[in-house]
């Protein structure tokens, strides 16, 4: 990491600085398709313990400073606009790990095929690209990735995520069927990162599905 980029990542993260990169990351997001419409959600953690996140149905892709708001932690909207309806599923992480800095959640194609595919989870081994998330330092590593079934109840959804990270370990990300993905990591470019990744491995899965060509050439 080189000197500027290294002051832009310990700088203090106040509102200001959250709703400035929340937005930037959206329209990020969006372009590579992952948030298309009004879909997903995405938070940070402010240095005074409180949470920014994004306000309920924004679109994505022309998301402003002005559309995230200042959550408490718990739970507690402490400006007038109503916070996205998943928040439960935000303050759960941020709840059980001091060090989560940063969640997002997406919606991408590939995210909501596997969760689809795959109900009982994924799993990927033996491929270079986990060395990507923290703790993995060699290919000769698993990843699981938990599936939950989709619910309106998120704070029912919630007690779920956090009942299974107690058993299994707290993990990378999960994906909620026909739904999308949650991921968290210890700043907003590390989880950004851990996205790419991520995306990189649904699409690996998904092309174990497409049938090899038969044949060679046209007849």
């Amino acid at each position: 990491m080189d000197a500027a980029a290294h002051i832009a990542d310990t700088a203090a993260m106040d509102i200001d600085r959250a709703r400035n990169e929340l937005a930037a990351a959206s329209r990020d997001m969006h372009m590579r398709g992952w948030v298309p419409a009004t879909s997903g959600n995405f938070s940070l953690r402010l240095d005074d313990g409180d949470i920014a996140i994004t306000a309920s149905g924004r679109d994505k892709a022309r998301l402003t400073a002005s559309d995230i708001l200042r959550l408490s932690l718990e739970g507690q909207a402490l400006e007038d606009q109503r916070p996205s309806a998943e928040t439960g599923l935000h303050l759960q992480l941020y709840r059980r790990d001091a060090g989560i800095r940063a969640v997002l959640h997406t919606h991408s194609v590939t995210a909501t095929l596997a969760s689809m595919r795959e109900p009982g989870g994924l799993r990927f081994e033996g491929l270079e690209i986990l060395k990507a998330f923290p703790g993995i330092r060699t290919h000769d590593a698993r990843l699981d990735i938990p599936v939950f079934a989709n619910s309106q109840d998120i704070a029912a959804l919630a007690r779920q995520v956090e009942g299974h990270m107690r058993e299994f370990g707290q993990g990378h990300a999960y994906l909620i069927a026909g739904h999308g993905l949650y991921t968290w990591g210890a700043s907003l470019d590390a989880c950004m990162r851990q996205l790419e990744a991520l995306e990189y491995l649904f699409e690996y899965h998904r092309l174990q599905y497409v049938p090899a060509a038969q044949g060679s050439g046209a007849r």
